[in-house]
């Protein structure tokens, strides 16, 4: 089976890089190549040197390695015999007898009780340790990167059985390029938020459905959500740096770790707990989604979840699969909001009833007859303002009149609302334990 990949754009070297690749190699190069050798930690080779005595006999040696890289130059050749490796075998273990117990290292002649035993040729590949491998590996991978993007600018991919086939065709088809073998049983597809029907795709594509976090390549994706035990390790060593301790030795904590968490005004050191300054900073993302309008992290979470509030706030985030990362900030959002009222300008995104925007709390907590009275418990502080009578004023709507014990109800209602008026500014949020207009969040930790 031929694979055709014309159309494939692969990068090019220009013609004044691609000759500086046969250039003779300069005495500079060569010796800084040789320098920049570990000589102590290599072993000798066959004539019993070691790096360490090419690099400290340079002048003596130089214009005979130099000679032997202008005859590698012209003659495009160099002896065999310089290229010859040993198989040798390594034992994984104390006490190794079976084969299987020895790695063996160097793949292209043997030792025979401890004597050469000529040469054999490898069938195919590179041997173990060729720093040519590195590069036709990458060169490799940009034909599966060219098949793909091509593949993503006809409209692929999409989370669907079909797009997942088209990939499974691509992965195939870069087996045959190549002469590589991708082991799909050790694969796993791994789903970012909630993906339907992922079990049926990770059978069409023959690989296994992963969940965040994850390790790839030794590095690790994701995090678990709770306070992991590296937080509770970093406030072990807080503790024991404060009491002079360490792992060796183990002091006396003389004072109660919260009391030395408190703030200093009451008595503490004010340092923060890892806990609650992960809530601190989770939180503020809540607070920085209200207030950012205009950035583009902000309009891209509006539109993954949905907005509600006004936009002030999103939708509950829910998923099955991945790492919800907003789901966790968003279980934030209730001390956060608890913290947080309005300064109303135009009044056209702040609940005259339900937001606290006048007072120390809410109007429906605080006049809770009048707010069962109201004919809408859901306007806005605009819809609540009358704009046809000369400056304004308030339109209070109830569903009946008051009875005369009532009237101090609406009257201190009136008195508590005088002093506000509408205005072209656009309403804006304010942090409770903050400074000045638009915020501040600064107490939070």
């Amino acid at each position: 089976m031929n694979v055709n990949l014309e159309g494939l754009h692969f990068k090019r070297l220009r013609s004044s890089e691609a000759e500086t690749l046969e250039v003779q190699f300069t005495e500079e190069e060569i010796y800084a190549a040789l320098m920049g050798m570990n000589g102590d930690k290599k072993a000798p080779g066959p004539d019993g040197l070691t790096i360490a005595f090419w690099q400290s006999r340079w002048e003596l040696v130089k214009e005979e390695i130099m000679e032997l890289f202008r005859e590698f130059y012209d003659q495009c050749s160099f002896a065999k015999s310089l290229n010859s490796t040993f198989i040798v075998l390594i034992p994984k273990k104390g006490g190794a007898e079976d084969l299987g117990d020895f790695r063996p290292i160097s793949l292209l002649r043997v030792m025979i009780n401890g004597v050469p035993a000529g040469f054999f040729s490898n069938s195919k590949g590179l041997r173990q340790g060729d720093p040519l491998s590195p590069y036709l590996f990458v060169l490799g991978m940009e034909v599966l990167s060219n098949l793909i993007r091509r593949a993503v600018d006809g409209g692929f991919l999409s989370a669907s059985k079909e797009q997942l086939s088209a990939l499974s065709w691509i992965l195939a088809w870069f087996e045959v390029a190549s002469g590589l073998r991708i082991n799909l049983d050790k694969s796993v597809l791994i789903p970012v938020g909630e993906v339907e029907d992922i079990e049926e795709m990770a059978v069409e594509l023959g690989c296994k459905v992963g969940l965040l976090p994850t390790v790839y390549l030794g590095l690790p994706l994701g995090a678990h959500h709770k306070l992991s035990p590296f937080g509770m390790g970093l406030e072990k060593l807080q503790r024991d740096f404060l009491w002079g301790g360490d792992s060796l030795e183990r002091k006396v904590h003389l004072i109660n770790w919260e009391v030395v968490c408190t703030q200093r005004e009451k008595g503490g050191l004010g340092i923060r707990k890892i806990d609650s300054l992960n809530k601190a900073l989770l939180g503020k993302w809540v607070w920085r989604f209200a207030v950012e309008n205009d950035n583009l992290w902000r309009l891209m979470i509006g539109v993954k979840y949905g907005q509600e509030e006004f936009g002030w706030r999103t939708k509950e985030a829910r998923g099955t699969y991945g790492v919800g990362v907003w789901k966790e900030i968003m279980k934030e959002a209730k001390w956060c909001w608890e913290n947080i009222k309005f300064k109303v300008g135009k009044g056209t995104r702040v609940k005259f009833w339900s937001d606290q925007w006048c007072g120390n709390e809410r109007l429906s907590h605080s006049f809770p007859q009048l707010y069962e009275m109201a004919v809408n418990r859901n306007a806005t502080v605009n819809e609540m303002w009358d704009h046809s009578s000369g400056q304004g004023g308030w339109n209070l709507r109830f569903h009946r009149d008051f009875n005369d014990w009532e009237l101090d109800l609406i009257r201190g209602l009136l008195i508590m609302l005088r002093d506000f008026k509408l205005s072209s500014e656009e309403d804006m949020v304010l942090w409770k334990g903050g400074g000045g207009e638009g915020g501040g969040m600064g107490s939070m930790g």
